[in-house]
């Protein structure tokens, strides 16, 4: 195909899949979002905060009010010391919304998905979410609460920024419409705008997302070349079921032995690692761990204890398991637990495991890490760059400047964006304020989200962060810092400082310059807070201060 009609089916898709994701009159959601939290105040928190924003049911279904659906259930996941792995969590977690479901709304979620009468999405928030730091310890351990420098409107009429699980639900309902009857699965911390049809009829029991590269199988040289002996790699065959295989970082010769039985390859690409799974097949994997799940004990994941000895050989399983140091007579015993367990499996006319291809032109936004929060954000100011375009047109954002009131002093360039804030005098240069109150700022390459003060200072690549500071001289931020404050449900407020060079999954353990404890401490102080209870403190700790400077 050549490169102008390749290109007008790119942005056709873009486009189709954008018009869908942002349809405020009948947007998609899954009939279930299930989210999957670190501790029962976080479940509190997003029960509520989805209810009443992404989640809420469109005004013109809310006349009749039988309907339980749209629901939002969030479930904490209190497993064993050292978790419970993506694949029995992902088990777990939606055991206990059942319950949740059946307890509180009189709905049995597994006879609906049974009977395809309804779509159901996990979304997994846990853990520490340390090359992001200091962001989510300003939001108390709620990682996915960490906040986009947008600002999106709520229930009560009231625009607050949109966070990352905010942002990744509303991107994710495009597939809820073709997954009736299936349990859909996502990582909280990414974003991307599909380059291929979203849009699909399940063919298999299990489908994983990828990206799959180009219409043939790659080379060695190609193999080697597009990176791909580092991921976790989807095969395709090119038979007509188009069944799938999953293998993990070994090079093209590895991967063609280990292959072998799916016959001749039609395509591969990285996975995603997101899947979605038949009702039959949901059963039948909480089945087969029902001791695990019962004694909330063991630890296994998705790709290598669930997706990979289902779909490779037992040679290539536990040559692939010997990579990862797992002893050969464990690895072994695995393989043939879920043999046995496939065998006594009913197909029911559908093949066992597919993939869902995203294309290879999809656009992506990735939340986790620091430097990827400022590098996607900043890029709002960016009205050149045509993914800066899709990235604005997800949002929601059609001014640069909305809901808000810009003094006649500010000084604002044309690419600088500002959302619902307050800004008096100053100097505002390719820089993006969300949520932010002040007399006066002098900023310039920086993002501000959720902050209040007199004075606001703020050089390149800065990021400041859920500050409330009533000082004369307010906020100060030099170039490349990184300044949050992390609030107590007492109202009592601390600064966390960093740097933009700094990846906090590598400083996690060490005591910055300008702190007083690690992020690692500062994880452990913030563990089991009451987030529900610290927001409203901290909204409250705003309206106070911009009060009193007039605002």
């Amino acid at each position: 195909m050549s490169e102008a009609p390749a290109k007008k089916i790119k942005q056709e898709a873009l486009d189709a899949a954008l018009s869908v994701m942002t349809n405020a009159e009948s947007p998609a959601l899954y009939d279930v979002t299930i989210i999957c939290t670190t501790d029962d105040h976080q479940a509190e928190y997003w029960t509520k905060r989805l209810s009443e924003g992404v989640c809420r049911a469109p005004s013109s279904s809310a006349e009749g009010g039988s309907s339980p659906f749209p629901m939002v259930l969030a479930v904490s996941e209190d497993w064993s010391a050292g978790g419970a792995g993506n694949g029995l969590g992902t088990l777990y977690a939606y055991q206990k919304a059942a319950r949740a479901a059946e307890e509180k709304h009189g709905v049995d979620l597994a006879a609906l998905l049974r009977d395809k009468t309804i779509s159901a999405a996990l979304y997994h928030t846990a853990g520490k979410g340390t090359r992001l730091a200091p962001l989510p310890a300003s939001e108390n351990n709620n990682k996915p609460g960490v906040k986009l420098p947008v600002c999106h409107e709520l229930s009560d009429g009231s625009f607050e920024p949109m966070t990352v699980l905010e942002a990744v639900v509303k991107q994710t309902g495009i597939y809820a419409a073709s997954r009736k009857g299936r349990l859909s699965v996502y990582w909280g911390d990414q974003v991307f705008i599909p380059s291929a049809a979203f849009s699909y009829t399940p063919t298999h029991h299990v489908d994983i997302m990828c990206t799959l590269l180009g219409d043939t199988a790659p080379t060695a040289e190609e193999w080697a070349e597009q990176g791909l002996d580092k991921y976790g790699v989807i095969a395709v065959s090119k038979g007509v079921g188009r069944d799938a295989a999953q293998v993990e970082k070994v090079d093209h010769a590895t991967a063609v032995k280990m292959l072998q039985s799916l016959g001749d390859i039609g395509q591969v690409g990285p996975s995603l690692g997101s899947f979605s799974v038949s009702a039959p097949m949901l059963e039948a994997l909480c089945g087969e761990y029902s001791t695990e799940l019962a004694a909330k004990a063991g630890k296994f994941d998705t790709d290598p204890h669930f997706w990979m000895p289902l779909t490779l050989p037992e040679e290539a399983y536990v040559s692939l398991m010997g990579q990862k140091g797992v002893d050969a007579a464990e690895a072994k015993a695995h393989h043939e637990r879920m043999t046995k367990m496939k065998a006594a499996f009913d197909l029911n006319g559908m093949g066992l495991f597919g993939a869902v291809d995203v294309g290879s032109d999809a656009a992506w936004w990735d939340y986790g890490q620091l430097k990827l929060y400022y590098k996607n954000n900043i890029s709002l100011t960016d009205f050149d760059d045509e993914t800066a375009k899709l990235y604005r047109r997800f949002l929601g954002v059609k001014s640069p400047k909305e809901n808000s009131s810009i003094g006649s002093d500010v000084k604002i360039d044309d690419k600088s964006c500002v959302f619902s804030s307050t800004v008096q005098s100053g100097t505002i240069s390719d820089s993006v304020l969300a949520s932010v109150a002040a007399l006066s700022v002098e900023v310039n390459g920086a993002i501000i989200v959720n902050c209040t003060a007199k004075s606001i200072k703020a050089g390149k690549n800065a990021i400041l962060y859920n500050i409330v500071d009533d000082s004369d001289e307010g906020i100060v931020a030099a170039d490349g810092d990184v300044i949050v404050s992390v609030t107590e449900e007492d109202g009592s407020m601390m600064e966390l400082r960093s740097k933009h060079s700094i990846c906090g999954g590598q400083a996690w353990k060490k005591v910055l310059d300008g702190n007083t404890m690690s992020f690692e401490q500062m994880h452990g102080k913030n563990k089991e807070a009451n987030v529900s209870a610290i927001e409203k403190t901290r909204k409250n700790l705003h309206k106070q201060a911009s009060a009193s400077f007039g605002l």
